[in-house]
């Protein structure tokens, strides 16, 4: 099994969400008490949040890059960084490792892809939904994202923030993402990406009007993947 490096913290709501699903993960393909073998460094959500509102992005790069590195060297053969967001300086992170980073939005085109979902509406933060990053590399990737427009924008960046990352869940505030759900199958969507990996905290993927694609579990599986994935092949070769 090789060694999985998290960086969290991001909201620590979030990574110990990723935390759950991995071993859960591990647990369900090797049976038994299997775990997995990980490294979590969680950072401090209030200094990452005000590079964010400075738009301090290169700052917040050698950030995270730095705690990479450092799982690296503590023995993770593979990083993930555990927040749609901060995957806007996602290269500038896998520049300062030598090992893979597993990219929450390819993984995520590849299960859109499986199911043959080409216009799946965006619920994440402001950032995710407005700087680009997300839209364009789903788009190299052959999918074209929806976001809500400017007013449910808003509203989704503020539940994420003020509510799931502060760990409030609101029944009120579960009706107002259905209502910019609702907005959007009006508008041609033919999926949802919980786009924020806090989101699965107040929406389930399995009870939307629309197939659900939650990247958390995407990403978590992702990981586990590579982390099994020469000890399942060794053992199919033995069988």
């Amino acid at each position: 099994m090789e060694m999985i490096g998290l960086i969290g913290g991001m909201s620590f709501e979030s990574s110990a969400v990723y935390y759950r699903l991995v071993n859960e993960m591990v647990r369900d393909r090797k049976g038994g008490l299997a775990s997995a073998e990980l490294i979590l460094h969680s950072v401090n959500f209030e200094e990452i949040v005000a590079l964010q509102k400075a738009a301090e992005w290169d700052m917040a790069a050698s950030r995270l890059g730095d705690v990479a590195l450092r799982l690296q060297i503590a023995g993770a053969r593979c990083i993930l960084i555990c927040t749609n967001t901060m995957h806007l300086i996602a290269d500038k992170v896998a520049d300062k490792i030598s090992v893979p980073l597993i990219h929450i939005i390819d993984e995520t085109a590849k299960s859109l892809h499986a199911s043959a979902r080409k216009r799946p509406l965006l619920l994440a933060t402001r950032y995710t939904m407005e700087h680009g990053f997300y839209g364009d590399r789903m788009k190299s990737l052959g999918v074209d994202i929806m976001v809500p427009d400017a007013s449910d924008r808003t509203t989704v960046h503020d539940i994420i923030f003020n509510e799931l990352c502060a760990g409030k869940v609101l029944d009120s505030s579960r009706d107002k993402l259905m209502a910019v759900i609702s907005r959007a199958i009006d508008n041609g969507a033919d999926s949802i990406i919980l786009g924020c990996t806090e989101i699965c905290l107040i929406l389930d993927p399995d009870h939307l009007p629309l197939p659900g694609f939650d990247t958390t579990a995407i990403h978590a599986r992702a990981a586990v993947d590579f982390a099994l994935g020469a000890d399942e092949e060794a053992e199919e070769e033995a069988a």
